[in-house]
């Protein structure tokens, strides 16, 4: 599935040099990470056959006041590269490779219990399915309150009152009765609020989103939004915001990360990446976004094909099958995400024939 439109009917014009600014001021830019992924794989192991793997090669990394926007469509990698990063996969059937670093301090192969605690303190996470996330046998209140208790000192009574404060933040009216209600009785877009406050709880200095905004109505969403913003504003918090909306990414985002087939194919800072997309899987996603200003009838311009499902994936380009630019200088196995003539050293792509023009190789 091809990611959605913008949520607010921003298009994804041919100049699109008119992207609003993100997170207000742009962040120090010579500012030390505070999560590095270095060469990052996810191999799931299958009985009687080769791993799958589901995550090959991801580099990222993501500055204290930044957010990063992982992009791409569904199987694309994006929701296992974060579970990846919180260390929530499965032990027994998957192998992770590489290094995950947060505030310097590697995560893979840290004791279970240690990283334990540091998930919802150091490191919190919103997760795109509330109903499957929240506890259906324990109310709100106790779920918020619960992470206040184990990762600070506040005692019952303050935990509570600032757990009422934490859902009146993230928009759930009259939060004090709703503290007592349980997951069914709250509608898709306060459950998906709830979780918000329980990853906001102890403030912490990575947040990971998957999908934050997907059961939220426009109005709610625009909240929920203007309160991440403001948290990262605020405290310094580095965030990595996973969305299929890219109204989002250019309203929120101050890098961008494309994936496609477990790759990074294109990284850039938000404003470059909309103006002069350069892979071509990242053009087919800008072009394919419906726009106000098209005239009637004019039809939508979707990306051909689907994506491989071979596992698995060659070292070549797996978007090639997709892409009419496509040649056999496509095939090299050694294709690697770097720089282009033409766009600045920020900006990589990995693609034989970008779309840039000044970029294009000869």
């Amino acid at each position: 599935m091809s990611p959605h439109p913008p949520s607010r009917g921003a298009g994804a014009p041919d100049d699109r040099s008119d992207v609003p600014p993100a997170t207000g001021d742009d962040p120090a830019r010579g500012a030390e990470p505070l999560l590095e992924v270095r060469d990052l794989t996810v191999d799931f192991l299958r009985r009687g056959s080769e791993p799958a793997r589901a995550v090959d090669g991801v580099s990222l990394s993501v500055r204290p006041g930044e957010v990063m926007g992982l992009v791409g469509e569904s199987g694309s990698g994006k929701s296992v590269t974060s579970l990846a990063v919180m260390g929530l996969l499965p032990r027994r059937s998957s192998r992770v490779g590489g290094s995950v670093r947060l505030g310097g301090t590697e995560l893979l192969g840290m004791a279970p219990r240690r990283l334990a605690g540091l998930r919802g303190d150091q490191m919190a996470m919103v997760f795109q399915d509330p109903m499957s996330s929240l506890n259906p046998v324990v109310p709100i209140g106790t779920q918020v309150t619960e992470v206040l208790r184990t990762h600070t000192d506040a005692d019952r009574a303050a935990a509570r009152e600032e757990a009422e404060d934490l859902l009146r933040r993230v928009g759930i009216p009259d939060p004090r009765r709703r503290l007592r209600d349980y997951p069914h009785q709250l509608s898709g877009g306060m459950r998906q609020r709830a979780l918000i406050a329980i990853a906001l709880a102890c403030k912490p200095r990575l947040l990971i989103a998957d999908e934050p905004t997907t059961a939220l109505d426009v109005t709610i969403q625009a909240q929920v939004l203007e309160l991440l913003r403001r948290l990262v504003g605020e405290t310094g918090t580095a965030m990595l915001l996973i969305t299929h909306d890219l109204g989002v990414v250019a309203g929120l985002c101050d890098d961008v990360t494309v994936m496609y087939s477990g790759r990074v194919v294109e990284t850039a800072p938000r404003r470059e990446l909309f103006a002069r997309p350069a892979h071509r899987y990242t053009e087919g996603l800008l072009a394919s976004v419906p726009r106000l200003d098209s005239s009637r009838g004019e039809p939508l311009r979707p990306i051909p094909g689907t994506p491989r499902d071979v596992l698995p994936w060659a070292r070549a380009c797996a978007f090639a099958p997709r892409c009419a630019h496509a040649d056999r200088a496509c095939a090299d196995p050694g294709l690697a995400l770097a720089g282009h003539p033409g766009l600045p050293e920020d900006h990589l792509a990995r693609c034989v024939h970008p779309a840039v023009p000044e970029a294009a190789t000869t």
